[in-house]
């Protein structure tokens, strides 16, 4: 059974007054456990369709499929829990809660779920990545590959099936965003997860699985790794 999956899905918006065409008519199966790298240049679709593979966004036309279930017919109130529980995110601008420190930006969405071990398993995280003495600090007391640390564990802390990451080295210097690609690659092997990860950068595309390139919002190549 694939992970998650799209079937013709397509997207479009109004600019100007003007319809453009973000996907068109795009397929995608994604295998459990699979690395999987949405590439293209900017503009191309592939931030678009990874929002609607994670139920971010719906799309015009077309289905995703969660195992056997159709995410697109999901009501809002439907759809929360499945993103808490089953996904996790992370995104090129962090998104760490200002108010909450390193720790408790972690212990948050498990704190959502009523999980009374969220302590305990955020702490691990921390220490996991190298963060353990941040753990009191405020997210604007880190540094931006701090953050970026700080947010995949937030993102893996309710063991979610899936690993969403959209440019996750955008914001980052080189040494700090190879530090963070590793990082994820390393979690990915460890717990088995499903990763799908948006870039336009090569540098990161020969580890994965299969990298699938993107261009008018099309799938314009599956390059598939031993």
């Amino acid at each position: 059974m694939h992970a998650i999956e799209a079937r013709a899905v397509s997207k479009s918006y109004t600019i100007d007054g003007r319809g453009i065409t973000v996907l068109d008519s795009v397929s995608l199966a994604v295998a459990q456990g699979e690395f999987l790298v949405i590439a293209g240049e900017s503009g191309s679709g592939k931030s678009t369709l990874l929002s609607i593979l994670s139920g971010l966004d719906r799309p015009d036309t077309g289905r995703v499929l969660l195992g056997e279930r159709d995410i697109t017919e999901l009501s809002e109130d439907d759809l929360a829990p499945v993103r808490n529980h089953t996904f996790g995110f992370v995104f090129q601008s962090f998104h760490l809660i200002p108010s909450l420190t390193a720790l408790e930006n972690i212990m948050f969405p498990a704190e959502l779920r009523g999980d009374i071990r969220a302590r305990k398993k955020a702490e691990h995280l921390l220490e996991r990545v190298g963060l353990s003495n941040r753990a009191a600090s405020f997210p604007h007391q880190l540094s931006g590959g701090e953050k970026q640390r700080c947010a995949i564990c937030r993102a893996l802390i309710n063991e979610p099936a899936i690993i969403f990451a959209d440019e996750p080295t955008g914001n980052l210097d080189l040494a700090n965003g190879r530090g963070v690609l590793e990082l994820l690659r390393e979690l990915h092997r460890e717990r088995q997860t499903t990763l799908i990860l948006v870039t336009h950068s090569l540098e990161i595309t020969h580890t994965a699985d299969r990298i699938i390139t993107l261009r008018d919002g099309r799938i314009i190549t599956h390059d598939y790794h031993a």
